[in-house]
């Protein structure tokens, strides 16, 4: 059966852009036996701590899309982030904006494999973790990497979040 074309996309991603596990080895998108839509539903199903779960979160930034990849163990302080990055409006997006900027649904978007590069802010709190896991482009897919494997795949800037 062959992967949906979002995991196909991600994996195209992370293989162009060399990316790495907390092992060394090439970063590969694995299937989970369910859709895993939670950062403790991810820990569970993976056996990790919560915090170790990188959340791809779309928000709104003064009309541009913004991803930040944030620990599981912790919310987005939306205020804080807001005037760190000098923007006006910061809002959670609507999943048609989401859909729009990534060509993933709330839930599985992934960190890489977008239409077009996003500005992307990464979470200093997931330095803490060795190895760190994200979506892999659907609710199922995920895969590991870590957390300055995260800055260079996606260009991110790293960032206080909480």
């Amino acid at each position: 059966m062959q992967p949906h074309p979002n995991v196909q996309a991600v994996q195209r991603a992370l293989d162009d852009a060399g990316a790495r596990n907390g092992s060394g080895e090439a970063s590969l998108v694995r299937l989970l036996p369910d859709a895993v839509h939670t950062a403790a539903a991810a820990a569970e199903a993976l056996g990790v701590a919560v915090g170790a779960i990188a959340n791809s979160l779309i928000f709104d930034a003064d009309d541009a899309p913004l991803l930040v990849l944030t620990s599981g163990a912790h919310r987005v302080d939306t205020a804080g982030l807001a005037a760190t990055l000098g923007v006006t409006h910061l809002r959670r997006a609507t999943p048609e904006f989401v859909k729009q900027h990534t060509g993933q649904v709330i839930g599985g978007v992934a960190p890489v494999g977008h239409p077009a590069p996003l500005r992307t802010v990464v979470d200093t709190a997931l330095a803490g973790y060795d190895e760190v896991w994200a979506a892999g482009g659907v609710p199922r897919a995920v895969f590991p990497t870590t957390y300055a494997e995260l800055l260079r795949i996606t260009a991110g800037a790293p960032a206080e979040v909480a």
